[in-house]
């Protein structure tokens, strides 16, 4: 079973601009409750999408450093990377088919 890795500001970009597969990264904070809405959404994607796609967690509490560099202002957000760029951003809370949509794009 994939289950999202924690990421910091330290190991974000080994981590997610360096992949060889699209990534999705979930912003998030403890005390939101959007976010922990969305996180069995993710849980689920990143089961079904093993191996194709990276999935990762970075808790915006801890690491400001990255939220600021990509301009994270509400959370729950979700950011697609792919090759090093992030290709979209999801502000949040979102139907499970809605973040489908924006993954098969990732993979096209």
């Amino acid at each position: 079973m994939s289950k999202p890795r924690e990421v910091s500001d330290a190991d974000f970009d080994g981590e997610v601009l360096q992949a060889d597969l699209p990534v999705l990264v979930d912003f998030w904070a403890p005390w939101c409750g959007p976010c922990r809405m969305v996180a069995p959404v993710v849980q689920e994607l990143a089961e079904e999408y093993e191996g194709r796609v990276k999935f990762v967690k970075v808790n915006t509490d801890d690491n400001i450093d990255t939220a600021a560099r990509y301009g994270i202002r509400s959370i729950p957000t979700l950011g697609l990377f792919r090759d090093g760029q992030q290709i979209a951003q999801i502000i949040g809370f979102r139907p499970k088919r809605d973040l489908e949509r924006s993954l098969e794009k990732a993979l096209a």
